[in-house]
């Protein structure tokens, strides 16, 4: 049977992150896609213009229905809304012992915000402990320390060992708001650091990276792949969407990447 993938995260109306793109990252990696969704968002390339969170009760009732039937082998957290939803989340899922790529959404690639500060207590204390791994970009993880963004790959290393003290099982470090010709993302698993790396392309089109990112690693654990492979396949992929994005011609600001760039050709 094809392996199962839940998502919990937001609604992007422009199709570009959230579950739109986790669903589509699923997809496009051969697994099928279940979601519960926390958040309506109204956005589009340039701008959120609304968020409204779904009620807890109706969080809850999601994830007691998926579970329910559903044979989930693997679960990706993205953009949760606030502490209550966060809250909720986290007693639901108390107890399953699945693997968990946890997305920290924090900012829109907009600039706008989609995790008020006072809900930041709260998911690093009950979902941290509870992710296999941790995704954060530089300010994300610098939000979760209370601290300043990395600015060197030791920075990133300290960091991302500081985050798994905090519980996660392991981080990965994504380097994508640092400097350079060169983009480098750190896997750190204890004292084992991976180091991966791809050109720094000049393109605005960069709308769902990581949500793009998280969800197929999470599509890779509910293969079976250990982590390590799940996260460089994951990376490989979405360099190709990057690189395929600019051709979609999707909106007039901040467009998303080609979750098909394998599979289907574009204009």
């Amino acid at each position: 049977m094809v392996p199962i993938a839940l998502t919990i995260a937001g609604s992007d109306s422009g199709g570009g992150a959230g579950i739109q793109a986790d669903l589509k990252t699923f997809s496009a990696l051969g697994v099928y896609g279940a979601s519960v969704v926390t958040a309506l968002t109204a956005q589009n390339t340039r701008a959120v213009t609304m968020v409204e969170g779904a009620s807890p009760a109706m969080i809850a009732a999601q994830i007691a229905a998926v579970f329910d039937d559903l044979d989930i082998r693997a679960l990706k957290l993205g953009m949760l809304g606030g502490a209550e939803a966060i809250g909720t989340v986290a007693h639901a899922l108390a107890g399953r012992a699945l693997p968990l790529v946890l997305d920290p959404v924090m900012v829109a690639k907009s600039g706008d915000r989609l995790l008020p500060p006072a809900a930041l207590q709260t998911l690093r204390g009950a979902l941290v402990p509870m992710a296999t791994l941790l995704t954060p970009n530089l300010p994300e993880a610098a939000d979760l320390l209370g601290t300043t963004p990395a600015r060197t790959e030791e920075e990133m290393i300290a960091q991302g060992h500081a985050l798994r003290d905090l519980g996660a099982g392991a981080v990965l470090m994504k380097g994508g708001h640092g400097t350079g010709s060169v983009c480098v993302d750190m896997l750190i698993e204890g004292s084992a650091i991976t180091r991966l790396t791809a050109p720094r392309r000049a393109t605005q089109n960069t709308h769902g990276t990581g949500c793009t990112l998280s969800a197929a690693i999470a599509a890779g654990l509910a293969q079976g792949m250990a982590l390590a492979d799940a996260v460089r396949r994951a990376h490989g992929y979405l360099q190709g969407a990057i690189a395929g994005a600019d051709g979609l011609g999707v909106g007039t600001g901040h467009g998303p990447v080609h979750h098909f760039h394998k599979v289907w050709a574009h204009g």
